[in-house]
């Protein structure tokens, strides 16, 4: 199991227990990823760090002063 943040901009977009499927995309050495219908975005990870699943399960949505973070488990 493998779990990834997303930030997202606004609330109300996933619930908990929602299953969405991600899409990559690749800047020079690094990948981020795009989660359902551009939802939510990740940070920037290595390729020793690239995603291999095409979805996960939203497990948890935290609001905090820097905006709304979504967590994301897959099955890696």
């Amino acid at each position: 199991m493998r779990s990834m943040e997303f930030k997202m901009e606004r609330t109300g977009l996933v619930e908990v227990g929602q299953v969405l499927p991600v899409k990559e995309f690749s800047v020079s050495t690094s990948y981020y990823y795009v989660l359902g219908k551009a939802y939510a975005m990740s940070a920037n990870y290595t390729t020793m760090e690239r995603l291999k699943s095409k979805e996960g399960t939203v497990t948890d949505i935290k609001e905090t002063p820097r905006g709304f973070y979504v967590t994301v488990d897959f099955d890696e």
